[in-house]
């Protein structure tokens, strides 16, 4: 049984019962292609039951992690994202809710969803010193001495460029 996946039964029986769960996942491939979710997502959410079915409430914490799109230096930064979701036993075709699947809730959609959209479109570093290199900086053969960063080998077959 993954971790992401709650049994609920007892909430189901008792119209209005309410549980606080903290929970600690991993989850594969949590991320857009400029940033990825790094570390294990924590989870600090309270169970309602509600008459439609039952409502997740609390919030979601994770550590991001890409590279600068100007720069290309590593970035990383804690994301707190608030949710409010309701699961139901028969969720509309629209995508509104998620399912009640028999007596177990499973968060993983949910925190799929909420973590994705709020990772950066776009990450930045911030740093004073970001700025895209030119390509009249790029000298092939010479000793770069004062950068601390190591060359992205992505740009490597732009380097042995004469210009």
């Amino acid at each position: 049984m993954s971790s992401l996946r709650i049994d609920v039964s007892d909430l189901l029986a008792h119209p209005g019962a309410r549980r606080e769960r903290r929970l600690n996942a991993t989850l594969d491939d949590l991320g857009t292609p400029v940033a990825r979710i790094a570390d294990p997502v924590h989870l600090d959410l309270v169970l309602e039951r509600v008459p439609d079915g039952i409502v997740v409430r609390g919030e979601l914490e994770a550590r991001w992690q890409g590279e600068c799109t100007t720069c290309l230096r590593h970035v990383s930064a804690a994301l707190h994202v608030g949710v409010a979701e309701l699961f139901e036993f028969d969720p509309p075709e629209d995508g509104d809710t998620y399912p009640i699947e028999g007596h177990e809730l499973d968060l993983e959609q949910l925190v799929r969803d909420s973590l994705v959209l709020e990772l950066p479109l776009a990450p930045v570093c911030g740093r004073d010193d970001c700025e895209p290199a030119e390509a009249t900086d790029v000298v092939v053969g010479a000793d770069d001495t004062e950068d601390d960063d190591p060359a992205d080998p992505r740009w490597a077959a732009l380097s042995q460029l004469e210009l």
